[in-house]
C-alpha cells in the first residue's frame, strides 16, 4: 500500500478549536480537524488549486481532471456552491486571487494535453459565460542543470533532469505587483511583472532555474506550493518529489534547504502567525512548521469514506488557503501507483474540500 493510517501514541491530541496556540507546548496533533466544508458537483473530480477572496469570504476551486471534465467553481463562505466555469480538457493547478485588480488567477496546464501552459485570470464575481482572460505564455526554458547528491561514504550521485513540459503550479504575488509562479517539470520559479495591468503577452522573466527545484522523486512534481515570508525577502517552495520545503532569497536568489522529509509537500501557505502550512499528500496530512523549519503541529489524516463515498478527513490535501477563522483545503484523491485496488483514491465517488477551524 502506498500509504497507511497511522496515529501517533507519543501525541498531545488537541481540539481543532486549540491549534493556534503553539508556543512552546511541543507537538500538537490532531488527526480529527479537518471537517467537510464543501462538496464539488457531480460528475467533477480532482480538485486542486484553491483560493479565497477576503473580502466576501469566497472560496476558489481548480480540478485537475485528465478525463476532460474540468471547472474552476466558485463557492460561498457557507459552502454553497454559486458558479462553475468550463475549462474542458485542460486540467488546471494552482490559484491565486489577486486584491489588486479583484481577479482569480489560474495555472493552466496545456502542455500536458498538447497545447501551451499559461497563466490565466477571470473576475472573482464569475459566472458561466464570464469570459477568461490570457496573461501570459509560460516559456519553454528545458530542464535544469544536474544536480550532484553527496553520499556518506564520500562518493557522489548525479540526477540529470529531462522533462521538458511547462507545468505552471504555484503561484504567489509580491506587494511590488509581480506575479511569482512556479514551474513543477522545467525546476523554475518565473515571474510576470506588473501582472494585474499587463495581458495577453506579458513579459516572463526566469527569475530562478535550479535543479533543487526539480525531482527525480514521487510524486513527480518538483517546484510546487509557493509563499513569501513576512517581510517578502524569502520565497519558501515545496519540492513535492523530494519531500522538502526550500527557501529562496530573493536577494541572492540563492535556494536552500528549510525542511524535508514532508511526505508529498505540496500546497503551501502562512497563518497569520508566521507558522508555514504544508499539505503533505502522501501522508494525508497537514503539517505546521515554525521559523526555523521544525514541525509544531500535525493536522488531519485520512478517517475512511462516508456512506455516500466521500472521504472523511483528508485524502491527498493538495493545495491550502486562509479565509477568516480557517484553512480550506482541497482533496485532490487522485489514484497515483499503476496497480488496481492499491489506493484509497480509487474508492472516492464524491470529492470534497475540507476545511480547519483555527479557533473556537
Amino acid at each position: 500500500m502506498r500509504k497507511t493510517i497511522s496515529f501517533l501514541a507519543m501525541s498531545i491530541v488537541l481540539s481543532a478549536s486549540a491549534i493556534v496556540a503553539w508556543g512552546d507546548r511541543g507537538l500538537i496533533v490532531d488527526r480529527f480537524a479537518a471537517k467537510e466544508f464543501a462538496q464539488l458537483p457531480d460528475g467533477v473530480r480532482f480538485p486542486e488549486g484553491i483560493a479565497a477572496n477576503p473580502d466576501t469570504g469566497e472560496i476558489f476551486v481548480a480540478t485537475f481532471d485528465f478525463g476532460g471534465n474540468n471547472k474552476l467553481l466558485r463557492f460561498q463562505a457557507n459552502g454553497k456552491l454559486v458558479a462553475q466555469k468550463d475549462f474542458g480538457g485542460t486540467p488546471l493547478l494552482g490559484l491565486a486571487f489577486n486584491l489588486a485588480d479583484g481577479k482569480v488567477y489560474i495555472c493552466n496546464t496545456g502542455d500536458l494535453v498538447g497545447s501551451q501552459s499559461k497563466i490565466q485570470r477571470i473576475p472573482a464575481d464569475f459566472h458561466e459565460g464570464t469570459p477568461i482572460e490570457d496573461v501570459a505564455l509560460l516559456p519553454h526554458i528545458g530542464a535544469p542543470p544536474d544536480r550532484t547528491v553527496d553520499n556518506p561514504d564520500g562518493s557522489q550521485d548525479v540526477i540529470r533532469f529531462g522533462n521538458n513540459a511547462s507545468a505552471p503550479n504555484g503561484m504567489a504575488f509580491h506587494s511590488d505587483g509581480s506575479l511569482f509562479v512556479s514551474d513543477s517539470f522545467q525546476g523554475a520559479i518565473f515571474q510576470i511583472e506588473n501582472a494585474d495591468v499587463c495581458s495577453g503577452s506579458c513579459a516572463v522573466t526566469t527569475f530562478v532555474h535550479d535543479a533543487l527545484l526539480a525531482t527525480a522523486g514521487f510524486p513527480p512534481f518538483g517546484a510546487n506550493g509557493i509563499a513569501f515570508s513576512a517581510d517578502e525577502k524569502s520565497l519558501l517552495i515545496a519540492n513535492t518529489g523530494d519531500d522538502r520545503i526550500l527557501r529562496l532569497d530573493l536577494g541572492t536568489k540563492l535556494v536552500e534547504l528549510f525542511a524535508e522529509s514532508i511526505n508529498g509537500a505540496d500546497g503551501i501557505a502562512f497563518d497569520s502567525s508566521g507558522h508555514l502550512w504544508v499539505a503533505a499528500n502522501q501522508a494525508d496530512e497537514v503539517v505546521v512548521l515554525n521559523g526555523n523549519g521544525r514541525v509544531v503541529g500535525i493536522l488531519g489524516d485520512f478517517l475512511g469514506f462516508r456512506e455516500d463515498g466521500a472521504p472523511r478527513g483528508l485524502l491527498f490535501p493538495a493545495s491550502i488557503v486562509f479565509s477568516r477563522d480557517s484553512a480550506f483545503v482541497t482533496n485532490l484523491a487522485l489514484p497515483l501507483t499503476s496497480a488496481v485496488g492499491d489506493e484509497p483514491e480509487e474508492d472516492v465517488r464524491v470529492y470534497t474540500i475540507s476545511r480547519i477551524k483555527m479557533g473556537p
